[in-house]
């Protein structure tokens, strides 16, 4: 087992990659934050009846200002949402959900179809240890599109240009100007 860092509180050491378990000293801060999100993403869902609406309850959980270009519908789950960037014209349609303890950046330009599922947080193998978490960052670069039902795994990123179609699940990078399908993921064409 790895030893903690004690001069980094939980939430750096997420973003750099370690792996969290409940025992973590800062878990409860972690907690408090999953909590509200949960919260807030709820209350978005519930309330937001304009697209200027779901950009400000967004931009709340995330901590962040959403460029006005970028359009999110509702429902739309996010459970932490403080290590996610979105870019601006960024278009996320409906029922998409975010995984994001390790880190989700959406470049310029990415169209996002519905039911999207993107996670950059994984569980270890090892059935005594499978309640830790294991944060990878997902990267989603200019121009990409990401079709309807498609899921994104822990540590890929989508190269710029590249199309993913709708179902595949994509557990390795994507090649900018490529398009892949499939379950898994796999090269069928390049642009």
């Amino acid at each position: 087992m790895e030893t903690l860092d004690q001069s980094k509180d939980i939430f750096a050491r997420m973003q750099a990659g370690e792996v969290i378990r409940k025992t973590d000293p800062g878990y409860g801060e972690f907690g408090k934050v999953v909590a509200r999100t949960i919260k807030l993403c709820v209350e978005m869902n519930a309330s937001a009846s304009h697209l200027d609406d779901v950009r400000q309850r967004l931009g709340e959980i995330m901590g962040i200002r959403i460029d006005e270009s970028t359009t999110i519908f509702p429902p739309f789950y996010i459970n932490f949402g403080r290590f996610t960037t979105l870019g601006k014209n960024v278009f996320i349609n409906h029922a998409c959900s975010f995984l994001d303890i390790g880190g989700i950046t959406i470049e310029d330009n990415v169209m996002i179809g519905p039911r999207v599922n993107i996670t950059s947080e994984n569980h270890p193998l090892d059935p005594s240890d499978r309640e830790a978490l294991i944060p990878k960052p997902v990267i989603i670069c200019r121009n990409a599109w990401i079709g309807a039902g498609a899921t994104i795994l822990p540590g890929v990123t989508i190269g710029e240009n590249a199309v993913v179609a709708a179902g595949a699940v994509v557990s390795r990078d994507v090649v900018a100007n490529t398009v892949v399908a499939g379950v898994p993921a796999k090269l069928v064409k390049e642009l």
